[in-house]
């Protein structure tokens, strides 16, 4: 049981340390990757789909479909394309961080295609992520 714990541990700590990184960048604290349930309303903030999509990471089989549903909007989000998506399913460990550390920018909640162009929309930079709209 220790030799499991030495080998995932560190693994664990590595995407935390990542997706602390990930809502950072989107413009949120990174403590809150952290909190059960709450990371994943974040997580839902970020790529810009409503709450009530929690439940639907509840529901087996249809969990997976939603995962990698929602990990293609979190790297479109960082204008990514689906081999990162691929990436971000397979070997999560490993792509969370490097989309924290990388050069690239939040562009917005993808699953969201009015609030995400209004976000890439420089000219435009009152964006309000407590509540999810334009100011």
């Amino acid at each position: 049981m220790l030799v499991l714990f030495a080998i995932f541990f560190p693994i664990f700590i590595i995407h935390v340390i990542g997706m602390w990184k990930v809502f950072k960048k989107a413009g949120y604290e990174g403590w809150e990757c952290i909190v059960p349930i709450y990371n994943g309303l974040i997580f839902l903030k970020i790529i810009g789909k409503p709450w009530w999509w929690i439940f639907l990471f509840c529901i087996p089989y249809v969990n997976v479909v939603f995962l990698i549903w929602g990990y293609n909007m979190l790297s479109k989000s960082f204008g990514k394309d689906e081999g990162f998506t691929v990436g971000l399913f397979l070997l999560s460990f490993i792509f969370v961080p490097i989309l924290g550390f990388c050069k690239a920018q939040y562009q917005g909640p993808y699953g969201d295609p009015i609030l995400f162009r209004a976000y890439k929309d420089r000219n435009n930079p009152q964006f309000d992520f407590e509540r999810n709209e334009l100011v």
